[in-house]
């Protein structure tokens, strides 16, 4: 069923990364949401009210909540797809994340709720009366959810869109909460015995940790996280694979929501090659990531010179040193100063996010290692962290 939706409602559902079809897709998860859990809200309300269980309204209620998210999440890829504008210039993707959180919220808020009706049935308790009627309506809606879930989870994969992938998440639990309410309703019928609370916070136990998940995952791109490693590989393959390129460092990658990334880095090209010819080598590698990986690129040009005999030899050996720190220690923008009595060994070390020396004591070592080779080298080093691979 889900194909069918998906060609029915989603214009060119195929070109995933365009903005006007992600929001299509995510319409489709809201409007789906909204209908299926609205008409699971109907049923397990009347289960609810039929049997007097706390369990199933505990249950009941978390799908009103779904109901109330999904609108959330309508709204919220609405408003992603709006235009760049002058007080947005880079557009309004990341509303996606934030409908995310506040879904997220509303999760948690009624996972909450849930354990303080539970608390107040144990201290009062009312025993609830499972009709078959009420075992069945359960029992669909199990199976209702598991299409939910697996309905949203291929949406959430096709679009990369962590406020889908929550709401699949969400139905998961939600599996598993009416579950528990159904094995609850079938020990209480058959073996008399009064767990209906206990199910209840369990149920409720659920709702937290689902509400706790889709936080993080909506929370951590709001924050800034780091590039996925392989985005950074594949820019850093088609950026070296031009002529005349002959490496690059500080690549940053910002994320304004999904489909709209922004990158700088820094290429490394021959200090005597042509300007005017590089320049326009640069301009088309910049089009050619934008095309490919719809990534807006800015290129800074670092002239390296590879001709002069001295600053080649001090790059060898401020690598050599380099690799005495770790495998995964590197250097760039090598440049060496002369005069008449002393040289300045100049270059940038990129060491792990989470490295075990200091900036420091990163120096010290470097500087340590070129005295020890001649004592009119002085070492000048600027230590960067490498947040793209941490």
């Amino acid at each position: 069923m889900t194909s069918p939706l998906v060609k029915w409602f989603v214009k060119d559902y195929r070109n995933t990364g365009a903005p006007e079809v992600r929001r299509r897709y995510g319409t489709l998860s809201g409007i789906v949401g909204i209908i299926s859990n609205a008409a699971l809200f109907g049923v397990k309300l009347f289960a609810a009210i039929v049997s007097g269980a706390i369990s199933v309204l505990a249950d009941a209620l978390n799908n009103l909540s779904d109901a109330g998210s999904s609108v959330v999440t309508l709204v919220g890829f609405r408003m992603a797809g709006k235009p760049a504008d002058r007080e947005h210039p880079f557009g309004h993707g990341r509303i996606e994340y934030v409908a995310g959180f506040v879904v997220a919220v509303a999760i948690l808020v009624m996972g909450v709720e849930l354990v303080i009706s539970s608390v107040e049935k144990l201290i009062t308790p009312v025993d609830p009366e499972f009709s078959t009627l009420t075992i069945a309506i359960l029992g669909a809606c199990v199976l209702v959810k598991l299409w939910m879930a697996w309905f949203n989870e291929r949406l959430g994969r096709k679009i990369a869109s962590p406020v889908v992938r929550t709401a699949a998440k969400d139905s998961v639990s939600d599996c598993v909460a009416t579950t528990a309410v159904l094995a609850g309703a079938l020990i209480g019928r058959y073996a008399n015995v009064y767990i209906d609370p206990y199910i209840g916070m369990i149920v409720a136990g659920f709702i937290l940790f689902t509400g706790m998940v889709a936080a993080k995952d909506c929370l951590s791109p709001l924050l800034g996280e780091k590039p996925s490693k392989t985005l950074v590989e594949e820019i850093r393959s088609e950026v070296c694979r031009q002529q005349g390129v002959i490496g690059i460092h500080d690549l940053i990658v910002h994320d304004y929501g999904p489909g709209r990334k922004f990158a700088s880095l820094h290429a490394e090209i021959r200090a005597d090659a042509d300007f005017v010819e590089t320049h326009d080598a640069i301009d088309r590698i910049e089009r050619a990531i934008q095309e490919k990986y719809e990534c807006e690129t800015t290129i800074h040009m670092d002239p390296i010179d590879v001709d002069d005999a001295f600053t080649v030899e001090m790059t060898a050996r401020v690598r050599d040193v380099a690799k005495q720190l770790g495998d995964d220690v590197d250097v760039h923008d090598v440049r060496t100063v002369r005069g008449p009595t002393h040289t300045n060994i100049v270059f940038d070390c990129v060491v792990p996010f989470k490295f075990r020396y200091s900036d420091r004591e990163v120096g010290a070592f470097f500087e340590e290692a070129f005295k020890k080779i001649d004592e009119n080298y002085f070492v000048v080093v600027h230590v960067e962290r490498n947040y793209s691979e941490a």
